[in-house]
C-alpha cells in the first residue's frame, strides 16, 4: 500500500500564469512527509523529543502536467532504505483521473540534534519509534 494525503489546490498557491506555483509542489511533497511519519506515529513532537528530526539532502522535482486552482490532487509517499545513513523518498503527484502532474524525488536522512550529524540506520531507528512501522517501509 503506498500512503498518500489528498489536497486541492487552493487559489492562492496560483502563479501568474495561472497554474500551481512551482515551490507549491515542494511543500506539498513536504505535507505528505510529515503526514506519514504522523501516520506511523511519529508526529515532530515525538520525533524531536528523541533528540532526532528528518532532513533533506536532495530533492528532484519533475513537472508533467499543470495543476490549476480548484484541481483536486493526491500527493503520495514512500521511504525507500539502503545500508547507509540516507534513504530515498519516491512522491508522485497525481490528478484525479490518476494522471501524474509531477514526481518528486529526494535524498534524506534523520540527523542526531546536538551531534549535526546523520545517525546510522534511519529507517531501523523510526521503525524503533514508531506505532505503524509498517507505514513507513522500514
Amino acid at each position: 500500500m503506498t500512503f498518500f494525503v489528498d489536497v486541492t489546490v487552493r487559489g492562492y498557491e496560483l502563479d501568474t500564469q495561472g497554474h500551481l506555483n512551482q515551490a507549491v509542489y515542494l511543500q506539498y511533497a513536504e505535507h505528505a512527509r510529515w503526514e506519514l511519519l504522523r501516520a506511523a506515529g511519529l508526529p515532530q513532537e515525538k520525533l524531536l523529543a528523541t533528540g532526532v528530526g528528518p532532513v533533506a539532502l536532495e530533492v528532484t522535482v519533475k513537472y508533467a502536467k499543470e495543476l490549476r486552482g480548484g484541481d483536486k490532487v493526491r500527493v503520495t509517499c514512500a521511504f525507500v532504505y539502503g545500508t547507509g545513513k540516507t534513504f530515498r523518498i519516491t512522491q508522485q503527484i497525481l490528478k484525479e483521473d490518476g494522471t501524474v502532474a509531477a514526481e518528486i524525488t529526494g535524498v534524506g536522512g534523520m540527523l542526531d540534534l546536538t551531534a549535526r550529524r546523520l545517525i546510522a540506520d534511519p529507517g531501523g531507528h523510526l521503525a524503533s519509534l514508531a506505532e505503524n512501522p509498517e507505514l513507513l517501509g522500514a
